[in-house]
């Protein structure tokens, strides 16, 4: 109980506090119309208001002192930096992100290679006290779903079978993990979800897999009970960032609201979006709570 509310908080795994590092995804400099899907009429479609500054910029901004305030030692950027990879959109997600410095830490999503860009593309190996992060390059240039080839699949094996601490696994594409096979699901391709599959089930270093992309929070357990994690956006509802507490005995992960009051407004407006399609946003983007904040277990 404080401040007169009641809640409850995740057990603390055993062990000393070894490290915390923060992710978001989906930020999206660059956009100006949120519930847009392609050139449809349906919505409702959103925009800041007139004065008001462009929304990814708001919730961008709040998300960075909110992390930069939690002193955590990395900071993840799963991917769609921007709307359509433009030079301007790349600027600004730097002159926002890029003052974490060091802690920064960056892979890109198909939103920031759809006209064949480079920038922020390949795999990152990141040590820190307690843990090790594998961050994955999922994007396809000139498309929209993801992928990870025969190479990094060799690369994520070895640095697991090296590596001597939990690794976490990130990428801006989400897993396939059960359904109808279609090569065009909107994610990794089935093919490369089994290869991670099959690397994480025979690497016990590996503990999760964490993507972006489907701006929801999502939690579908490999046959391991592996979480495949999937955390919201930044730029509308429910405006999240994720943290990774990593204890000697185990992980957390603990998802942030964005609470600035400008950032809380504009994502609280976003509540709705795609009604029009029948769609409950709310429901979908938050996801259950058990699926925000969870143990990670180790193996």
């Amino acid at each position: 109980m404080a401040h007169g509310i009641a809640f409850r908080t995740l057990a603390r795994p055993s062990g000393q506090l070894r490290s915390r590092v923060g992710t978001v995804n989906d930020v999206h400099f660059g956009e100006v119309e949120a519930g847009r899907i392609d050139d449809r009429d349906e919505g409702p479609i959103m925009r800041a208001a007139p004065g008001e500054p462009p929304y990814p910029e708001t919730m961008n901004r709040a998300a960075v002192d909110e992390m930069s305030a939690a002193r955590l030692d990395a900071v993840v950027v799963k991917g769609d930096l921007t709307t359509d990879g433009t030079d301007g959109e790349f600027a600004a997600f730097e002159a926002c992100y890029r003052p974490l410095g060091d802690r920064l830490h960056v892979v890109r999503g198909n939103h920031d290679a759809y006209r064949g860009q480079d920038e922020y593309a390949g795999d990152r190996w990141v040590e820190l006290p307690g843990i090790a992060l594998a961050l994955l390059d999922t994007a396809i240039p000139c498309e929209t779903t993801g992928s990870i080839s025969a190479e990094q699949i060799d690369w994520l094996d070895a640095g697991a079978d090296a590596s001597t601490v939990p690794v976490i696994a990130m990428g801006h594409h989400q897993q396939w993990v059960a359904g109808e096979r279609n090569p065009a699901y909107f994610g990794l391709d089935p093919s490369s979800s089994d290869a991670l599959t099959g690397t994480i089930e025979r690497q016990p270093a590996l503990v999760a897999y964490a993507a972006g992309h489907t701006h929801r929070h999502r939690v579908r357990r490999l046959p391991s009970g592996v979480p495949s994690i999937e955390v919201g956006c930044v730029k509308d509802f429910p405006g999240t960032w994720a943290e990774y507490r990593v204890y000697d005995g185990g992980i957390l992960q603990i998802v942030h609201r964005i609470s600035e009051p400008a950032a809380l407004e504009w994502s609280e407006r976003c509540r709705g979006l795609y009604a029009d399609f029948g769609v409950d946003y709310s429901r979908y983007a938050m996801g259950r709570l058990d699926e925000r904040c969870f143990e990670i277990a180790l193996r």
